[in-house]
């Protein structure tokens, strides 16, 4: 524990004093309450781009182009500029320092997008052991698509959705995997996950969760597809035995009369696997059979329809053999986030080896996952290693009307949207304080106000180090004009961007926020 806020006095305690084990990075993140973005550059001259973020490592910016069908990735690089006095720090900022460019430096501009396709905004995902990319484009999306083939009744359709791997240190594109047909919620990563060299895409039409791997190389693997099928050789399994149950000289006519095979009756494999796991639970349950009879009729049997109306949502990796599943209702599938208080929803673990439902979760924060080479990411504040956050979440528990509307809101958060949240130290709540209705970790537009946002510090003297306003640093001149912000914090570096934009597709409002 440093004994002095200063940070001379903090350098000094660092070389005679050492820390107890297992507490030295948070040590070390403490220097961030004297290093601070405390200056800003308002309404800087920069690129009309739709920014995105930064990679968890802090070496590239990625951006788009407005029309959405170019990719423009940033280098950060420090702002330096020279001064004839002495004390540089009491002279405003030359008008070169005050432009885009004096704090980053393009790397490169790539199309990614077709004319007929165009760069989903908000889904990106980085590897960073190879400094690999993951970007998605997609045609226009079909509400009213019939649901054939297989295809989940009230799901839309997408005509093309195409992954695209680069390589961000040159931009050039590595591999590309195509969905046809089909839909993936990319709305901020949502029906992606990354773990490791591990990709889990879920397809909501087709009910599929497609296990791919990136190789070294920069090439997409397909790995396996769960969902109407559970083992590699399932299909051959249950084509063979349709086959022997059809008489031979039959099997040709029962074809061309449209009849379906004997696969098509059955249920898939992933929600056979759910409610074999349910029956076995409530069989477990009783030891007497008439007990376990009604039990089963009234929890099992009766319910048996809605347990095989439910459809995959979401999912994530908890490690290299488990995936955590979310089951609801089709009501609430791509709009899982705006509606998930009013459908049912039911989390299981599946463990992808032995291809069994392992366990049902109500709400758990070791759902967290990262991948092993992101050290980053493991310093994010929640309830479980945080104690200002698990009082935000007893403020929550305590604000809601029943014990059931606050379970529901938990689960809405659960699996996890894959690099979803910035590991700035700034959002570190052991560090600073700020309002979280205003600015978060968590990557989401914000409704910007004219007040500037504070942080303070959590520990003594508790004193304010630094504000984020974003828009003009007069205010916006129309207050009817309803507007929104982003913030995109730099991983490691003081360094933080604000982006406000209203609805009309005027030119963004970009600040530079950085300690000087």
């Amino acid at each position: 524990m440093y004994r002095s806020s200063n940070i001379v006095a903090r350098i000094f305690d660092r070389q005679i004093c050492t820390p107890a084990p297992g507490t030295s990075v948070h040590h070390a993140r403490r220097f961030y309450e004297n290093l601070v973005p405390s200056y800003t550059v308002y309404e800087v001259e920069c690129p009309d781009h739709s920014f995105r973020k930064f990679t968890d490592d802090g070496q590239y910016l990625i951006s788009f182009s407005r029309n959405h069908q170019e990719l423009i990735v940033y280098r950060p690089r420090w702002l330096s500029f020279s001064c004839k006095d002495e004390d540089c720090d009491k002279h405003d900022l030359p008008s070169r320092a005050k432009r885009f460019d004096s704090f980053f430096s393009q790397l490169y501009c790539v199309p990614l997008a077709s004319c007929n396709e165009l760069i989903c905004k908000d889904f990106f995902l980085y590897m960073e052991s190879n400094q690999l990319g993951l970007f998605a484009t997609s045609t226009a999306q079909i509400h009213d698509a019939p649901a054939v083939g297989g295809a989940v009744h009230g799901v839309p359709s997408i005509e093309k959705i195409t992954f695209l791997l680069l390589r961000l240190e040159d931009g050039e594109i590595l591999d590309k995997k195509v969905f046809s047909n089909d839909f993936v919620n990319l709305t901020h990563n949502m029906g992606v996950f990354l773990y490791d060299d591990l990709l889990a895409i879920v397809s909501l039409r087709y009910q599929t969760i497609h296990i791919l791997q990136i190789r070294d190389s920069g090439n997409l693997v397909d790995v396996r597809a769960i969902g109407e099928f559970c083992r590699e050789d399932d299909e051959l399994f249950l084509n063979s035995n349709a086959q022997l149950q059809l008489p031979g000289n039959h099997i040709e006519n029962h074809l061309h009369q449209g009849q379906p095979n004997l696969g098509n009756s059955f249920l898939s494999g992933i929600k056979q696997r759910l409610l074999s796991f349910i029956f076995q639970g409530l069989w477990n349950e009783e030891r007497d059979d008439t007990l376990r009879i009604q039990r089963l009729r009234k929890k099992f049997y009766f319910h048996f329809q809605d347990y095989v109306d439910l459809i995959i949502w979401k999912v994530q990796f908890l490690d290299r053999h488990h995936l955590l599943i979310k089951f609801g209702s089709v009501d609430g599938g791509p709009q899982v986030s705006r509606n998930a208080d009013h459908h049912p929803a039911f989390v299981a673990v599946y463990n992808m080896d032995t291809t069994e439902i392992v366990s049902f979760y109500q709400f758990c924060d070791h759902f967290h996952a990262t991948s092993r080479n992101s050290m980053y990411m493991n310093f994010i504040s929640s309830h479980s290693n945080n104690i200002h956050a698990l009082e935000q979440l007893r403020s929550i528990k305590d604000k809601a009307s029943s014990s059931a509307q606050f379970v529901k809101k938990m689960l809405a958060s659960l699996p996890f949207s894959c690099q979803s949240q910035s590991p700035s130290p700034y959002f570190d709540q052991s560090l600073f304080r700020f309002d979280d209705k205003l600015i978060s970790a968590t990557d989401r537009h914000r409704q910007s106000t004219d007040h500037p946002i504070k942080f303070i510090l959590r520990r003594h003297p508790y004193s304010l180090k630094f504000k984020i306003k974003p828009g003009p640093e007069a205010g916006s001149m129309d207050g009817r004009a309803k507007k929104i912000s982003s913030f995109l914090f730099h991983p490691i570096l003081p360094l933080a961007l604000s982006v406000q934009q209203t609805l009309f597709l005027q030119p963004s409002v970009v600040n530079i926020h950085f300690r000087r």
